[in-house]
């Protein structure tokens, strides 16, 4: 019986990264071909290939997720807590994608974590919540905002007596660089996050002792983000791309900088899962102030920030459903 779960469980974690995949991938490439800095199907084969890349950087993200989020128990009761907390971000991350909000994969698995564990009465690591996922969450966007923003400025001012063709131009080519950096964080940050669930799944069977990520985890994990980004994810991309606001290409250069940035700096110097989407989205938005405050669409942007509240209560509500529902099964 243990077995079988723990197979289901690693597929559908998989799974979930898949989903991940598609439902991120606006992130990386919805600025590049929003500016036309790159073709769509180039965008998405770019990305592919870099969140491939950036999952074997490194496993501090995943280890920050493997035991620093939820203690639990061993046995069928944590493996249908890491499945049920997989369920819930799954569906929070369909119900997003099917109205284009680029809403956080990661705060959805994490909201399933702490759901999952908290309708099966485990405990959860608080501090570490607070500390890797709450701050890192609400400090993130603003430096993106923020680090965006100073960077288009002084972009404008560096460049302020060029021909705005030959600018753009130059840009577009420094906006495959920019883009293929994003995708290379997201695939650094987001694929851990996976590798993380399936060594707690394999930790609570009693498969392995210790957080170490094997191989094969990681191989999995790089290549089921990297599948879901390569199909793509356009409701999403459609409202980062072009409904925020209209980017030419030295705004989506600096919106990518400056995101891609935070990404590694979290990943590399605190090991803390951040949402890559709320980190670009917030970017986009620190960008797009430099022209004017009216030149984002603060309607629209409030739609995004609302899923992103809403994401962690939401995702750990569906866990907790799930939970429920799937403990009735094993009992």
């Amino acid at each position: 019986m243990e077995l079988a779960t723990v197979v289901l469980v690693i597929v559908v974690a998989l799974g979930f990264d898949y989903t991940n995949g598609f439902h991120d991938a606006a992130n990386a490439i919805a600025t590049s071909i929003s500016t036309r800095a790159l073709t769509p199907r180039a965008a998405l084969g770019m990305a592919a290939v870099m969140n491939l890349v950036g999952a074997f950087l490194g496993t501090g993200v995943a280890s920050t997720v493997g035991e620093g989020i939820i203690n639990a128990p061993r046995g069928i009761t944590g493996l249908v807590i890491v499945l049920s907390a997989l369920v819930g971000a799954i569906v929070w991350n369909l119900i997003t994608w099917y109205f284009g909000l680029p809403s956080s994969s990661t705060h959805g698995l994490i909201g399933g974590l702490v759901g999952a564990a908290l309708s099966a009465s485990a405990s959860v690591h608080w501090t570490g919540v607070v500390t890797k996922v709450v701050v890192p969450m609400l400090v993130s966007p603003l430096v993106g905002f923020a680090l965006a923003g100073s960077l288009m400025l002084a972009l404008l001012w560096i460049f302020r007596r060029g021909r705005p063709a030959k600018v753009n131009r130059g840009f577009r080519r420094a906006q495959i660089i920019s883009a293929m950096a994003m995708a290379l964080g997201h695939g650094l940050q987001d694929a851990q996050k996976t590798m993380g669930v399936i060594v707690l799944a394999l930790v609570v069977a009693g498969g392995q002792n210790g957080f170490a990520i094997p191989p094969w985890v990681i191989l999995c994990s790089a290549g089921a983000i990297s599948a879901g980004t390569a199909s793509g994810g356009w409701r999403v991309m459609r409202t980062l791309g072009r409904r925020v606001i209209a980017l030419d290409p030295p705004h989506g250069f600096a919106a990518e900088t400056a995101a891609a940035t935070v990404l590694y700096v979290t990943a590399f110097a605190f090991a803390a899962p951040i949402s890559t989407t709320h980190t670009i989205t917030s970017a986009v938005f620190g960008v797009g102030a430099t022209k004017r405050l009216s030149a984002v669409r603060w309607g629209i942007a409030g739609h995004i920030i609302t899923a992103w509240v809403l994401t962690l209560p939401m995702a750990a509500l569906f866990a907790a459903i799930a939970f429920q529902c799937l403990h009735l099964l094993v009992r």
